[in-house]
């Protein structure tokens, strides 16, 4: 049977009865009874799916005949089932039609769209939509975007949708004023909605053209109380992201209603305030920008630009941060008027100094913009610009003078000028600024002036056309000028903003904006930019891999990726940049460039090969180069490990041939050399080449050639040449002596030679004194050599012979093993153990006989009288015992760096001249002879500590030397010992605690780090802080106060165990025992004051009453007692603080009348009656009398 539906006219056809197979409305339930109704109609929904409408029909027509008598949620519920039904598809179960909604939601919410662009009044009586019908679709579209996913992605065709049915009902059906409080709503109670409602009002405004929407909502927020907002919690934060996010989209509409939200800029809503701030920013960016503004324009401008500048300094982090973030995207944008440049500059560089990491990372942020997007030049250096600003201002000088002369009477220049000067600046601006771009220290300005337009002259200017050319020229000359004079201003500020941040980059939170900071300045070749980039590179071996990955693409970009027209000019730039940087570079410097250079070369860069190539042209000569681009490229040749060990006949040859005789290219190749074969020695066998390589033979013929030479270099050459020889050489030992013999030679033939000049020609006309000069530099380079390999001989029978024997005895061993008999395998698990256990024996007294070996030839063959190095001894202690005798500084420096060497040798050796060595410290007046021995007495301390155990008083002396040079080794020197547990820690630290306010900075932050690391040894600071007082506060140091308690505050902030608090308190209370001056009490008193005290170091202090109550009517003792209680009293328990006011009293008590008046017999008496009045207080019991009453409680009664 077929049923026909007849579209009704009015609700109440559906009613009336019709003809046969009509469908109509049979019985209309009460409301009372529609919610039953409901759960009857969404049962049948989900088991029968969309046909059960025909069987609930009247069900959903009950509601609609009582709309206004249900509830809101009825007729909700009802539109719901009735959406639902329609999206049922047919031949699914029950359970998958339902899933079917989320899929079909966005097709019946277009639906809706359509049908309510539609005319759809004539469905009403009065030709008039309900507002019923539009509250329901609203409430449900509203009700859909409560949703917590849909602002997600994927719900973004259903969020739209939504977006636009609400967008048709706020344009068609007036519900501005209802969506706008609604969306004020949703933001109060669902913190997620931010973007969503933002990008609602934004299609609204927009597509829909109801721009109202956006002044209603803006207005809701800007009239919220700060006690509402303080109510609100998460709606503040909604409301701060809806407007930033609105600002984003429509700033422009916001704009007339923008007054209402800087209320807020007043608020105590940080969130808010960065919202409001970040509006501004997008309306100054977007809208309030270029040269075309109106007056009421660049007024809003302006105002909103010394809003932002407030806000610079606003009482929150946050808020500042923020609105530097704001100004880099307005500087990014090109936004900011130049007359602002400086101005905000300058605050820039003002908040490098914040206390907050954030706000300090957006100015750099900041900075970095400014200079990226500077409308000056594009070389900011306020040296270059000095001569092109003092050549522009003599030649407007020249030009006022020369128009002054030639004015009639009466004619004002000034005036004459102000009348057109504002519009030439404004259209000859970017005529100057694109002439200014690459202006340099020696390029000519006249181009640019020529660039400048024409005047506009008035009528009746000039009586002559001289005149107005003159008038027009002083104009030109005027704005060039200010332009350079603004440039320098930049260019000075920049500088300023470089000379905070290079000190940034140990600051780990603010290191990579640092490093972009630094490679931006670099581009744009400001002064002291290469500091700052040297300065970063220790980082690529910080462990975290964010910083080293920004160190390592920060140097890419400045010095790996160049510019050329071809790959040979590219790799030529390339090596041109890197051998720059390494010029002066110190080692600490080239280790690290080594890292980023070999990470090019094993990156397998198209450039490799060419740069390789260049390197080589550089170093064999084939290119005109200077010598420290020659080090520079032997260095990073060196860094391309593979090229060396392939080419090093090459190298030798070279660089080692007779026509080079730089000592200071040698000294870099021997350590290439090195560097590039210690990979080689880590395998099996040790690399070694013959004696008669070329290698040796150029190294030993340099080393000798040099001694009878006054080269600078040379020290340092030989030191690395002798390593390397007994490096690599099989038999360093005979190489050596042979280049003993032969320098020694050489310099017996130089004395000779000028003995013989002395006797042939008049002694008047010798210049006597140069030729011994001479011969004492040559001899004191002979006594470096002598030293140098004593030392390395000992070295190499210690590490390379011993370690030989090991690997030979470890093949013997292996071939013996596998030897055995086979029958060895059937022995019992019993013997086996046994023998494991004897091999273990034997193994551990060959290494012991291998070592006694060692020993053996350093004691008795190093110096035997065969032995060429025992010649030279005696001529060593000769030198370093008759310092008037031999006063040359280099001869002594280089005999007292020996000696400390050839000591290394044997315990007997060290011994004999140990004394004289020390002798040497105390008495010597060259600071240089004294660090070196400080040095030496450093290595003998770690080699023979029982031997120098009795001298370590002698070592802490020297850290109160007058030269800065000697303080700074020996704080090094004695550092190394005590932390790696050569030298016992004793009272002598106290030396070491005065270096703490030492006049140079980097001796009292070498101090402070010895500290710092002594501080991570268990009580190790808490041990030595009584005897370290004690020999601070000693009259005959008699250090000043202030200096003592700079001292004591750093050492006790390492006091935090509470345990240690409370010895320590009872340790100094017994030192005012013994402490004999007035000083000596106020020192252990400020002591007392410096350390976190507690109630248990409170008790410690009342049990101590007697060491120090009768010293109270000091002052100086008197009032770091009284702050002890200060401090208690914060926080502290009432118990407690009923102690501490006890404590007070009774130290006041003492300090005012005496402590015979206080602890008078009368006193006892008063104070049990007090006592017996307030039972229920705590009161600081008295002292008894006399030691053997005082409680104990195990601890020690002195120190």
């Amino acid at each position: 049977m077929s049923w026909d539906f007849f579209v009704p006219v009015c609700v109440g056809d559906l009613v009336k009865t019709g003809g046969i197979n009509q469908y109509v409305v049979q019985d209309v339930v009460s409301p009372k009874q529609l919610p039953s109704h409901l759960n009857s109609f969404k049962a049948a929904l989900r088991s029968q799916g969309p046909l059960c409408i025909l069987e609930h029909f009247d069900t959903g027509y009950t509601v609609l005949q009582h709309c206004h008598k249900v509830d809101m949620s009825v007729k909700e519920d009802t539109l719901e089932l009735l959406i639902q039904g329609q999206c049922f598809k047919k031949g699914k179960a029950a359970g998958e039609g339902l899933l079917q909604w989320d899929s079909e939601r966005e097709t019946v919410l277009q639906a809706l769209t359509q049908l309510l662009q539609l005319d759809i009044r004539s469905l009403w009586s009065l030709s008039l939509v309900e507002e019923e019908f539009i509250s329901c679709v609203t409430c449900c579209c509203y009700k859909l975007l409560e949703n917590p996913t849909i602002s997600h992605v994927k719900n973004k065709p259903t969020r739209d949708a939504i977006i636009h049915l609400l967008g048709v009902q706020v344009k068609k059906y007036n519900h501005l004023l209802g969506a706008s409080v609604k969306v004020i709503q949703l933001l109060q109670h669902f913190e997620q909605l931010s973007s969503v409602c933002a990008q609602a009002v934004s299609v609204w405004s927009t597509e829909y053209g109801v721009k109202a929407i956006v002044g209603e909502v803006m207005r809701e927020i800007g009239q919220k109380s700060s006690e509402e907002l303080a109510r609100e919690g998460s709606g503040v934060k909604a409301f701060s992201s809806f407007l930033s996010e609105l600002g984003t989209l429509v700033p422009d509409t916001m704009i007339p209603n923008i007054s209402v939200l800087l209320t807020h800029l007043e608020g105590e809503s940080p969130s808010l305030r960065v919202a409001v701030c970040e509006v501004l920013g997008e309306v100054l960016v977007r809208v309030l920008s270029g040269d075309g503004l109106d007056e009421s324009g660049r007024a809003d401008r302006d105002r909103f630009m010394d809003t932002l500048q407030e806000h610079l300094h606003d009482t929150h982090s946050y808020v500042r941060a923020r609105v530097l973030q704001v100004y880099t995207r307005i500087v990014n944008s090109k936004a900011l008027p130049l007359n602002r440049y400086s101005e905000v500059m300058g605050l820039a560089v003002g908040r490098l100094m914040d206390k907050s990491i954030n706000v300090v990372k957006s100015a750099i942020q900041l900075l970095a913009a400014f200079i990226a997007h500077n409308p000056y030049s594009c070389k900011l250096s306020s040296a270059d610009l000095k001569k092109p600003l003092e050549k522009e201002t003599d030649k407007l000088r020249e030009l006022r003078e020369r128009l002054q002369e030639n004015a009639p009477e009466g004619w004002d220049l000034s005036s004459r000028l102000a009348g057109n000067l504002g519009s030439v600046a404004e259209i000859g601006c970017s005529a100057v600024r694109s002439g200014l771009q690459c202006l340099g220290p020696d390029q000519d300005t006249s181009e640019i002036r020529e660039d400048l337009p024409s005047t506009p002259q008035k009528e009746g200017a000039g009586d002559g056309g001289k005149e107005g050319v003159e008038e027009t020229e002083l104009k030109k000359q005027e704005m060039l000028l200010q332009y350079l004079k603004d440039t320098e201003s930049f260019a000075l500020q920049v500088e300023r903003a470089i000379a905070v941040i290079n000190t940034m980059n140990e600051c780990v939170s603010v290191v990579q904006e640092a490093v972009q900071f630094c490679v931006t300045v670099c581009e744009f070749s400001v002064a002291n930019s290469l500091t700052g980039v040297r300065k970063m590179l220790p980082l690529v071996w910080s462990t975290d891999a964010a910083i080293k990955d920004a160190v390592v693409q920060a140097y890419r970009r400045l010095y790996l990726n160049p510019q050329g027209d071809n790959t040979r000019a590219k790799a030529q730039t390339l090596v041109d940049s890197l051998s720059e940087l390494m010029v002066d570079a110190s080692l600490g410097t080239i280790q690290c460039l080594e890292e980023i250079v070999q990470e090019f070369f094993g990156g397998g860069s198209s450039l490799q090969s060419t740069v390789v190539q260049v390197l080589w042209e550089r170093f064999t000569g084939k290119r005109e180069t200077s010598s420290l681009h020659r080090r520079a490229a032997v260095l990073l040749l060196g860094m391309a490990r593979e090229v060396v060990l392939s080419n090093l006949d090459t190298l030798c040859s070279v660089a080692l041939g007779e026509k080079l005789t730089e000592d200071l290219l040698l000294f870099e190749l021997c350590k290439v050399i090195e560097l590039n074969c210690l990979p080689q020695q880590c395998k099996g066998a040790p690399f070694r080449l013959p004696q008669d390589n070329q290698l040796f033979t150029c190294l030993t013929q340099a080393i000798a050639e040099g001694v009878v030479m006054a080269d600078p270099h040379w020290q340092s050459f030989m030191e690395q040449a002798v390593r390397l020889l007994y490096f690599l050489s099989e038999s360093p030992d005979q190489l050596c002596s042979r280049l003993l013999q032969r320098c020694s030679r050489l310099l017996l033939d130089q004395i000779a030679e000028g003995g013989e000049m002395l006797a042939n020609k008049d002694v008047s006309q010798l210049p006597g004194a140069s030729q011994d000069s001479e011969d004492c530099v040559s001899l004191a380079q002979l006594l470096s050599l002598c030293g140098c390999v004593a030392f390395w001989q000992v070295s190499h029978l210690e590490r390379s012979v011993s370690t030989e024997l090991r690997r030979r005895r470890g093949e013997t061993e292996e071939r013996e093993e596998k030897a055995k008999v086979p029958s060895r395998k059937a022995k019992v698990t019993a013997n086996d153990s046994s023998v494991e256990e004897e091999l273990g024996l034997m193994g551990a007294s060959a290494e012991d006989t291998e070592a006694e070996l060692i020993r053996k030839i350093c004691e008795t063959e190093l110096l035997a009288e065969e032995n060429l190095l025992c010649s030279f001894l005696p001529l060593l202690v000769r030198v370093c015992s008759s310092p008037g005798r031999y006063c040359h500084p280099q001869l002594t420096t280089a005999a007292c760096l020996a000696l400390s060497q050839y000591m290394m040798i044997s315990p007997s050796v060290c011994e004999e001249h140990i004394r004289l060595l020390f002798t040497v410290l105390e008495r010597s007046s060259l600071p240089v002879v004294r660090a070196n021995a400080i040095i030496g007495l450093g290595d003998l301390t770690v080699r023979f500590p029982n031997i120098l155990e009795p001298w370590t008083q002698n070592l802490y002396t020297r850290l109160s030397d007058e030269n800065p040079a000697v303080r700074q080794t020996a704080v090094t020197v004695l550092t190394q010992l005590v932390l790696k547990d050569v030298l016992k820690v004793k009272g002598q630290v106290s030396e070491v605690a005065v270096l703490l306010i030492d006049p140079q900075t980097h001796i009292a932050s070498l101090a402070l780090n010895f500290f710092n690391e002594l501080a991570s040894k268990d009580n190790a600071i808490y041990n030595l802080l009584p005897d370290i007082i004690s020999r601070l506060s000693d009259p005959e140091r008699a250090m000043n106060e202030e200096d003592f308690h700079t001292i004591m505050k750093q050492l006790f902030s390492y006091i935090t165990k509470e345990r240690q608090t409370e010895s320590l308190v009872e340790k100094l209370c017994q030192r005012f025992r013994t402490a004999k001056t007035e000083r000596q009490w106020c020192d252990l008193a400020v002591s007392l004051s410096l350390l976190s005290m507690c109630e248990r170091g409170l008790k410690r202090l009342q049990e101590g009453w007697e060491c120090y109550s009768d010293k109270l009517t000091e002052t100086g003792v008197y009032q770091p007692l009284l702050s002890i209680t200060a401090k208690l009293r914060r926080g502290a328990k009432p118990q407690l603080k009923v102690q501490v006011e006890e404590f007070e009293k009774r130290l006041t008590a003492v300090h005012t009348r005496g402590l015979e008046n206080v602890e008078s017999p009368e006193m006892e008496i008063k104070l049990p009656e007090e006592a017996g009045s307030s039972q229920n207080t705590t009161h600081t019991p008295l002292p008894n009398k006399g030691r053997g009453g005082r409680p104990k409680r195990g601890e020690r009664t002195h120190v």
